[in-house]
């Protein structure tokens, strides 16, 4: 049953598409993927109610896409449907487990929506995330930066740029589709690479405090290994990384996301508890637990809440 106004659940925007994942050594795996894919499978395994509003094919990938979200509990309507292939992503995985994107995009599914699509979610929701190649193509990229701006001060608004350089063709226009998407919201996740893209040159640290000057209540830049760094006008504070056998790191990023605001939705907690130190550092230690899960297994592969013990509390 989709989730009721009364369920407030969380909306994640975006993309849905196959990760083709290569490594040297290896067979070509096909997986679902794209970041709000990940993200709200997260959403839906570690129990939160969540909705995807993203276009799918109706081709045997994007069939198995919808079955993968439905399978998790995320909801998907059924509008949300296209004649268009499904966008593929090729990852190519490195000696590291590190993934490096090239994307096939263009006549695909996941730049369809428009804002008539956003019709489908529930009037009364806990929060919105998106980024990723939703905010590098159209018509989505516009439909995004209009919702974000329809629900701001109603839920918490979380953007993660997610930048994959490889699909951006002008990057200056790229820039600045996500300056509005953080100067709308609440909660900006992204990673030392993603800064690096948005504002070359910069020490990451500095330019934490730049997003952070943009708007958002809450900057929480991930580094990995070392852990996340999270950023207020009041406050900064490290959360470490658990230590893990690194498998690959696709879909870590995004689970931490998804995490973040099942943590806060669990919680009952809204856009004015990001400025609460000890609020958002056990979500921090929570999603940080989440993403080195995904770390230790092949592909995204999101923890259920059971697989977490008394943390999920």
């Amino acid at each position: 049953m989709p989730p009721s106004p009364e369920d407030r659940p969380i909306v994640v925007a975006g993309e849905a598409l196959v990760d083709l994942l290569a490594r040297e050594d290896g067979p070509l795996e096909a997986h679902g993927g794209g970041g709000p894919f990940n993200a709200a499978r997260t959403v839906g395994r570690l129990e939160q109610p969540v909705v995807f509003l993203g276009v799918l094919s109706d081709d045997v990938f994007g069939r198995r896409l919808r079955a993968s979200l439905a399978d998790e509990g995320v909801v998907v309507h059924p509008d949300l449907t296209s004649p268009l292939p499904t966008t593929l992503a090729l990852a190519e995985i490195d000696d590291r487990g590190s993934a490096t994107y090239r994307f096939y995009v263009m006549g695909t599914s996941a730049p369809a929506l428009t804002p008539t699509h956003t019709a489908t979610i529930p009037s009364s929701i806990h929060s919105l995330h998106v980024g990723a190649l939703g905010l590098v193509f159209e018509p989505i990229a516009s439909t995004l930066l209009s919702l974000l701006a329809k629900v701001k001060g109603t839920a918490i608004v979380s953007v993660d740029p997610n930048c994959r350089p490889h699909a951006i063709g002008d990057l200056d226009a790229y820039r600045s589709v996500v300056a509005q998407a953080i100067g709308t919201a609440d909660l900006v996740k992204l990673s030392e690479e993603d800064a690096d893209v948005l504002l070359p040159g910069m020490d990451t640290r500095e330019a934490a405090y730049e997003f952070l000057r943009q708007g958002p209540k809450l900057v929480v830049l991930t580094r990995g290994a070392r852990g996340a760094t999270a950023f207020s006008d009041d406050w900064e504070f490290d959360v470490p990384a658990p230590e893990v056998d690194v498998v690959d790191t696709v879909g870590a990023g995004d689970a931490f996301s998804g995490a973040l605001l099942s943590h806060f939705r669990r919680q009952d907690q809204t856009a004015e508890d990001l400025l609460d130190r000890e609020a958002v550092q056990a979500a921090l230690e929570f999603a940080a637990q989440v993403a080195a899960i995904v770390c230790s297994r092949i592909g995204a592969d999101p923890p259920r809440l059971a697989d977490l013990g008394a943390t999920s509390a």
